[in-house]
């Protein structure tokens, strides 16, 4: 499972389960809507009405499952068309999705609905725009666990809809040895013989600080090296490295990444940049939601 046959830096995050966007739902609708929408209320109990999600903005569209199960969630007469699927670009003004229905569930709904939407797009959008930094360099954008609480699986399936990758998910299915770890160990030869000895078949990630520490992580047997905050010189005398070993270890940048700089990150040859910005740092998307209450 390592060395030059070790193709990516962890399993891939498809959409989530069912049962977990329904989780997620019910948790945002508990507090949202406590005992009861007191200002939904107010509309008469029989009033129908027809509405639209505009988008505001250009974007990349995630989260449509999220909102479907907000509406079935509180009330399952609620009609839903979409105009538009998770990864695809839309455009300021366009209309993303109609619904009809009883007024005070979508009344209800709206914001909860919304919030996963604005969030999602968001996160899918900013990783698009680091995918389109980089293209045709052969680099390839990954996010990190900075996600927001609760919502790992769904951000990390927003990456994916902009056209980035997971890295791991969470503590389990990857090793991945900081200046801690190293220091508790002893050195990272030993840090790196004790994880493949330990947990046999899971990927060994080691992050370095210098090109000293790279040649250790290299000789160690790393699976992937994590270079933290190089220089772009040192990035390339890495790459220049890795290749007369053969290239047995992926090879990862990490640190003070911007859309300004990831572009002659990428240049240097490494085969992933990370960042935890596209996760993190989420600017929501533009959205919002406009009634035509029935006769």
């Amino acid at each position: 499972m390592h060395g030059r046959n070790f193709a990516r830096p962890a399993a891939l995050i498809g959409r989530p389960a069912n049962s977990d966007i329904a989780r997620q739902v019910a948790a945002a609708l508990a507090e949202d809507v406590g005992g009861g929408d007191v200002t939904a209320a107010l509309v008469p109990a029989t009033q129908q009405v027809r509405a639209r999600i505009l988008a505001r903005e250009a974007a990349i569209l995630c989260g449509t499952d999220w909102v479907t199960e907000t509406f079935k969630q509180l009330d399952p007469a609620i009609r839903l068309e979409w105009f538009a699927h998770d990864g695809d670009a839309i455009a300021a003004d366009q209309a993303i999705l109609r619904l009809e229905g009883p007024a005070r569930p979508i009344l209800t709904g709206e914001r909860t609905s919304l919030n996963f939407l604005q969030t999602l797009s968001g996160t899918a959008t900013a990783a698009r725009r680091y995918v389109d930094a980089v293209a045709g360099t052969g680099c390839r954008i990954l996010d990190t666990r900075k996600t927001l609480p609760g919502l790992r699986l769904a951000q990390k399936y927003a990456v994916r809809c902009g056209g980035a990758q997971n890295h791991r998910l969470g503590l389990h299915d990857m090793v991945l040895l900081k200046e801690n770890h190293i220091i508790a160990a002893g050195s990272i030869a030993r840090a790196v013989d004790t994880a493949r000895r330990t947990f046999p078949g899971i990927p060994v990630e080691v992050e370095v600080e210098t090109l000293t520490e790279f040649d250790e992580a290299l000789a160690a047997g790393a699976d992937i090296i994590l270079l933290d905050e190089l220089s772009l010189d040192d990035m390339r005398t890495a790459v220049a490295r890795n290749r007369e070993r053969g290239a047995k270890a992926k090879l990862e940048a990490s640190g003070s990444v911007t859309l300004a700089t990831v572009r002659e990150i990428a240049l240097t040859g490494v085969d992933y940049i990370s960042l935890g910005s596209i996760t993190k740092h989420v600017q929501a998307v533009d959205l919002s939601m406009r009634f035509e209450f029935a006769a």
